[in-house]
């Protein structure tokens, strides 16, 4: 195997150059920024969680200078896997058939599947500790204005797939589908534009499909009692009001409070109100659904790689047996 893994780092050490690069690069903004943000943090800051927090002009100043900011590291994160499968994953075999090679190296006494080991476990490795960082980067960054006032929330689209483990098993994916898509294709750039669908659309449906995994929390107050805060819980748009009955009411007729709210109530004969919402720890669970589908999703792409380049088993040739020929007579 040293054999495959030298030459998988020779082939490879221009890729790794250049996301040791952009990690580097990440770091050093991320330190920077991060520590500028902390300094300007107000010391009342860890008290003004969720959007009902106290409403401190000197902690939203700040919150949202910086909410720009990290987003974009976020979204970093975010497109890192479709990046890795189009520029790591599409060429890893497609580059084989274009450059005309792919008979020479699929003849190496190494054998195929030995040579995908050696550059397709390196890449991997690089792929994962690559998304592990920026993962951490973000998280790491956002954490002192995590879930302020209008700050990025755990639930937003780029906070959550830029953080977490999803987005390493996603990184992985992406790489997987591009290997996949180079192998099948045998071109690089039809490669890359199947990957970078092939990423996005799985990502998508993720993101659309997210509040079906786990029920919401089911929050009541009865008659005037003050709702729950939502803090830092993502609603899941279902609120209204309860019946005698105990039974919900999805009607959205009465004002929010007041002696009107009072009346509205009375005259419907409700007895109280409800929403439902995901609380923040359902950060991990939700983390945890996604990251076992593109962990499984990766294994099964690459699974078909293996089969694909299998040599085919050899069919032992049929036994000859000779037959004795009659003697023609000259």
């Amino acid at each position: 195997m040293k054999g495959t893994w030298w030459l998988a780092r020779r082939q490879q050490r221009g890729l790794i150059l250049a996301l040791l690069i952009l990690l580097v690069a990440c770091a050093a903004w991320t330190v920077w920024q991060r520590a500028a943000m902390t300094g300007a943090l107000p010391t009342t800051h860890p008290a003004c969680k969720g959007w009902n927090g106290c409403d401190d002009p000197a902690l939203r100043a700040v919150v949202e200078r910086y909410t720009g900011p990290i987003t974009a590291l976020a979204i970093i994160s975010t497109v890192f896997p479709a990046l890795i499968g189009m520029f790591w994953g599409a060429p890893l075999l497609a580059r084989e058939w274009e450059n005309g090679t792919y008979r020479l190296t699929l003849s190496q006494e190494a054998g195929p599947l030995r040579l995908l080991a050696g550059r397709l476990g390196l890449a991997a490795l690089c792929t994962a500790a690559g998304a592990a960082v920026l993962a951490a980067l973000v998280a790491w960054w956002w954490a002192p204005i995590a879930n302020t006032l209008t700050g990025p929330y755990w639930y937003d689209a780029a906070i959550f797939n830029g953080t977490g483990p999803a987005s390493v098993t996603c990184a992985l994916f992406g790489l997987a589908a591009g290997t996949l898509a180079g192998l099948l294709t045998r071109r690089t750039l039809p490669a890359m534009a199947a990957t970078l669908a092939a990423v996005a659309v799985p990502r998508l449906i993720l993101q659309a499909v997210r509040p079906l995994w786990i029920a919401p929390q089911l929050r009541t107050s009865p008659g005037m009692t003050p709702k729950q805060l939502i803090g830092s819980a993502w609603s899941s748009g279902h609120w209204g009001y309860l019946t005698p009955s105990g039974g919900r009411a999805d009607i959205m007729n009465c004002p929010d409070s007041g002696a009107e709210l009072l009346r509205c109530m009375n005259s419907h004969g409700y007895t109280g109100r409800f929403y439902q919402a995901y609380p923040s720890s359902d950060f991990w669970p939700l983390q945890t659904i996604e990251a076992g589908i593109y962990l499984v999703l990766a294994l099964a792409l690459t699974a078909l790689v293996i089969r694909r380049l299998r040599p085919p088993t050899a069919t032992p040739a049929p036994a000859h047996h000779d037959t004795p020929v009659a003697a023609t007579a000259v």
